[in-house]
């Protein structure tokens, strides 16, 4: 079944087949709210609040775009909206964990370490990053966005948006390898 017709079936008032849209975008958008409010618990709470509007106001969503674009905008605008009158403790939060299993052999456990040693790596230069740049390369290089997208998610141009990603990148890399440097001293 492909989304129009889960949002149809919603409509009708199956109100079980929104699963369909938490099931499939909270991890990403937990993601986003992290980013900007920087703190697991509170990105967790605007995730809820941001999936109640989309819920209530799917009945104004176009299909001229893709839901996910729709839903993260939504995530994003409460996601600034909330952050700006919380004081806010940063955490780490892992958006991808790796599930063990007792197969793996020696080579596959290395493997997953030096996988999760990337990804604390990727999420520790994210979160010294000004907020804005790391949901952009959030949205652009986690969740597989267009440029477009983004800048209807977020309400950016799309030469802002590019702009905005080009120096996200720099700082980012300059980032990374500031902690490499840190880690290997």
């Amino acid at each position: 079944m492909n989304e129009k017709q889960w949002i149809h079936k919603v409509l009708k008032g199956d109100t079980s087949a929104f699963g369909y849209f938490v099931d499939t975008y909270q991890d990403m958008a937990i993601t986003i709210a992290f980013r900007i409010c920087g703190n697991k618990q509170d990105a967790e709470d605007i995730v809820q609040n941001a999936f109640v509007k989309a819920f209530h106001n799917l009945h104004t969503f176009r299909a001229d775009s893709k839901f996910s674009t729709w839903f993260y905008r939504i995530v994003y605008n409460t996601a600034i909206t909330e952050s700006r009158g919380l004081g806010h403790s940063t955490g780490f939060v892992d958006y991808k964990i790796i599930e063990s299993d007792s197969s793996y052999s020696d080579m596959d456990t290395m493997a997953m370490v030096e996988e999760n040693e990337r990804k604390a790596m990727v999420n520790e230069a994210l979160s010294k990053m000004p907020k804005d740049e790391g949901v952009l390369l959030t949205l652009y290089y986690l969740d597989d966005n267009s440029v477009k997208d983004i800048a209807s998610i977020t309400g950016l141009t799309d030469v802002n948006v590019k702009v905005k990603l080009h120096r996200a990148r720099k700082r980012f890399a300059d980032t990374i390898n500031l902690l490499m440097r840190h880690e290997s001293a």
